[in-house]
């Protein structure tokens, strides 16, 4: 009797161990590329949306997220969505103008006053929508815009004009509008990869670079770069993708469970990247940076001709942005 027992049990704990193996087997592991710190918003955000992700797929599906550029930049990120390398990257909105050029307006300097804003833009905008409809013909989807805030300046000098900035290098992203409205300031452009800034900065390469305040803090640029010029010269929320190669292979019920962990992690990082600018910016005034805000009068007379070569390349897709971020502006005030 006993020994029936024992064997009934062992054959219960193999089938039960049988069973583990074929639902870990049975879960597919998503990749999640981007280029921020361990430390910043955005990875928190990929951490809170591969959670979502399990669990609204009880577990068929968990993402692998893979920070700081460990996989690709983000350029090449975007190619690997296209080839189904990765599945998931997020970047900024200009980043994804290499393949849809329209895009390229989003980065328009000064399009938006606050962050309230900016959600009802990218949230309400028909001329926006249009554009992102058009994503899933190149080789990706957008599932959700995700933020990370008013891109900003940190330079080894002071910044209190455009006139401080005649001649001086300054890295940004590959980006048609981001290198026109720089160089309208006086800028020389120089473009490379987010995890080669510290360094360049340090060994003098570039004398600062520009980005919003959770990535200037999370990647410690101003350590190297110790003025911290608030311009909010570019309003840059970071859409996340998916691979088009990828969401074709979801069940119906997948695709809805996946997108909605990316819009309830947008919820999320609105609140996370607003609430915690003031934060972060007394903390980096607490290590030695010195905090300005400049009067943006000149910046933004200094950027005019950035719109002048939009308008002459993008005619009236132009007006019809501008016509979205008039009408923003005057129902929040």
């Amino acid at each position: 009797m006993k020994r029936s027992s024992f064997l009934i049990t062992g054959l219960t704990a193999i089938a039960l161990g049988l069973g583990a193996v074929s639902i870990a087997h049975a879960q597919t592991i998503l990749k999640f590329s981007h280029t921020d710190q361990p430390g910043g918003a955005r990875n928190a955000a990929a951490l809170l949306f591969a959670k979502a992700v399990e669990q609204n797929t009880q577990g068929r599906y968990k993402v692998q997220v893979y920070p700081a550029g460990q996989l690709a930049n983000d350029p090449k990120a975007i190619e690997q969505l296209q080839l189904g390398g990765i599945d998931f990257t997020v970047s900024s909105t200009g980043s994804y103008a290499t393949h849809l050029p329209t895009l390229n307006l989003t980065m328009l300097p000064y399009l938006v006053e606050n962050f309230e804003q900016g959600w009802k833009l990218y949230d309400g905008s028909k001329w926006l929508q249009t554009q992102f409809a058009k994503a899933p013909d190149k080789g990706f989807r957008f599932l959700a815009t995700w933020e990370a805030g008013f891109r900003d300046m940190t330079t080894k000098e002071p910044l209190a004009s455009p006139a401080d900035a005649k001649g001086k290098k300054l890295r940004t992203f590959p980006n048609e509008m981001m290198r026109w409205t720089l160089e309208s300031m006086g800028f020389n452009v120089q473009i490379m990869p987010l995890p080669e800034v510290y360094l360049a900065i340090q060994q003098g390469t570039v004398a600062g670079q520009e980005n919003p305040i959770d990535t200037i803090y999370a990647n410690k640029f101003y350590e190297v770069a110790p003025n911290v010029t608030l311009t909010r010269h570019v309003y840059s929320p970071i859409p996340l993708a998916i691979s088009e190669k990828t969401w074709q292979k979801l069940a119906p019920a997948d695709r809805e469970a996946i997108t909605r962990a990316a819009q309830e992690t947008a919820v999320w990082i609105r609140k996370e990247i607003k609430s915690g600018q003031d934060r972060q910016i007394a903390e980096m005034q607490s290590r030695g940076a010195k905090i300005a805000t400049p009067n943006l009068a000149p910046f933004r007379a200094s950027v005019q001709p950035a719109y002048v070569k939009a308008k002459e390349k993008y005619g009236a897709d132009v007006d019809a942005i501008l016509a979205d971020a008039d009408l923003v502006r005057k129902s929040t005030k």
